[in-house]
């Protein structure tokens, strides 16, 4: 019997609309604590939408709306008393493209923070420091904490969205893509620390790239056309897929 962590997130017969549009259909998934669950399938088969109804994103998108249930800790995030602020910091995102605040380093991480009310120099600097070595971007930036965010590479942006995220101390972390738009070297500092990340958080991953999924995650959902074929254990799902969608979706027969 295979020893599964506890459930932090699960979505129970979750379908989504736009407008008249059925995008989702009937997803039933459980996310488990301090491991890397990746979603996997090819473009326009409901990845980064089903990871925006994780903290709510998809609120935002006029005539959209959801049918199903979808818990956190066993508390379902769209009652109508959850705070969505209070959610959003729980459950931070990390999107595609780095969007750095054309700010300092500094203020990018501490702005979290200073929205919820942190005053005290002493305190944000501390959050700031901490925030950035869990990012793995510390040593890269501590004497340039005053300049641009601007001026970071497309890498260490992206890194430091990571550490603006950890600044207010979020539970589950939700990355949509976060290596589309960067080059090898700076792909590999982004697995290695999402690896390092899932030992204080839940993470849940959408990708492209079949390789990352491989390298990164514990378990792997494959979406295609709005439905979730197949899910399981990472290495079960690349090896035995049971699914035969699943088996020729990852022998590149399309997507």
């Amino acid at each position: 019997m295979e020893n599964k962590p506890s459930v932090r997130l699960q979505t129970i017969q979750v379908s989504f609309f736009y407008g008249e549009k059925k995008v989702l259909h009937n997803i039933s998934l459980d996310i488990y604590q301090n491991s890397v669950t990746a979603i996997i399938g090819p473009s326009g088969c409901g990845k980064s939408t089903f990871i925006r109804l994780l903290n709510r994103m998809n609120d935002l998108i006029p005539g959209s709306r959801l049918q199903g249930t979808i818990m956190l800790d066993g508390q379902d995030i769209y009652q109508p008393q959850v705070n969505v602020v209070e959610l959003r910091r729980k459950v931070g995102m990390v999107f595609q493209k780095p969007n750095p605040f054309p700010k300092s380093i500094f203020e990018n991480v501490a702005y979290g923070p200073v929205v919820k009310g942190t005053r005290d120099r002493l305190l944000l600097q501390n959050i700031v420091e901490q925030s950035l070595r869990k990012s793995a971007l510390w040593e890269e930036v501590k004497d340039r904490l005053y300049e641009n965010a601007l001026t970071l590479s497309g890498g260490q942006q992206q890194r430091l969205c990571i550490a603006r995220c950890l600044a207010v101390e979020p539970e589950v972390i939700l990355f949509d893509e976060p290596c589309a738009s960067l080059d090898p070297i700076a792909t590999q500092r982004i697995e290695e620390l999402i690896t390092e990340l899932k030992k204080e958080y839940t993470i849940v991953i959408v990708t492209h790239n079949m390789q990352q999924a491989a390298r990164v995650s514990d378990y792997t959902a494959f979406f295609w056309l709005g439905e979730l074929v197949e899910f399981g254990r990472t290495e079960k799902i690349f090896t035995v897929p049971e699914n035969k969608r699943t088996e020729e979706y990852l022998a590149g027969k399309f997507g």
